[in-house]
């Protein structure tokens, strides 16, 4: 397996922000982790990096432990993107994707042609090529969100945890996001495990859905599976229904909207 884990729980002081949570992943799967405001994706995402010790249990990346791996050797395998990550604005798509090559390449050897390689596959898997030279200053939101793609890519590792990577993007934006991480899955075989707060994202491009709520695994299967167990109106406490398009598609979640009253009306 790629990726796994057992039994995952994390402690924030007193507060358990995980409980028990497991995964086994296929190569070139895409996982989603979809559940309310602080039920634990982030924490789970940063468990399985080996960002976070976990209070008990293990993730384990190809059958090895990650608390068993330095730093270096995780970096070599898995790419963890963050929510927001940063870099200075006047920094080149190319610099920025260069440095994805960090784990490989360290304080003492120079770049050689491998590395050289390994950056071009990066900025053409992500269609940023002709875009290359180009400051993050001067990027739109979805272009800055593939460069980091791009520079996580470099790493040449088979494992993506992506948090949240279509957030504060535009609906366009978002399509090509998703878009570039089916291909990912798909063309390139990279195994990719993701948060997102969207439902009917989580289910398009996903093939598993993890449902967290309060740090507890209420859900893991595939997502025709959710959309017929009842949970997510039970779990985010909406009313809603998953409406079927295409019988050869997963359904899509359509909320009840309600108008509310003004105050004193």
């Amino acid at each position: 397996m790629p990726l796994s884990c057992s039994q995952l729980s994390v402690f924030y002081g007193r507060r358990k922000a995980l409980s028990g949570f497991r995964l086994s992943m296929e190569k070139g799967e895409i996982r989603a982790l979809i559940g309310p405001n602080g039920s634990g994706k982030s924490t789970a995402l940063q468990a399985l990096a080996g960002l976070i010790k976990p209070a008990e249990g293990s993730a384990a990346i190809e059958d090895v432990s990650v608390a068993s791996m330095s730093r270096r050797a995780i970096a070599r395998k898995l790419a963890f993107l963050p929510q927001q990550p940063s870099a200075p604005d006047e920094m080149t798509i190319a610099q920025l994707v260069r440095q994805g090559r960090f784990s490989h390449v360290g304080l003492f050897r120079s770049y050689d042609g491998r590395d050289e390689k390994a950056i071009e596959w990066a900025l053409d898997s992500t269609g940023l090529t002709s875009l290359a030279d180009r400051a993050l200053r001067e990027l739109s939101g979805g272009e800055r969100q593939r460069a980091w793609i791009s520079a996580a890519l470099a790493q040449e590792a088979g494992i993506l945890l992506l948090d949240e990577p279509t957030s504060f993007l535009d609906i366009g934006y978002q399509v090509e996001i998703l878009d570039l991480i089916h291909r990912l899955s798909r063309e390139k075989g990279v195994t990719i495990v993701m948060a997102i707060h969207d439902i009917n994202q989580a289910i398009a491009v996903s093939d598993r859905i993890s449902l967290l709520e309060r740090g507890e695994l209420r859900f893991d299967g595939e997502p025709r599976a959710l959309a017929e167990s009842g949970l997510i109106e039970k779990t985010f406490r909406v009313k809603g229904r998953f409406v079927e398009v295409d019988p050869d598609k997963p359904p899509h979640f359509d909320v009840e909207l309600t108008r509310l009253a003004r105050p004193g009306a």
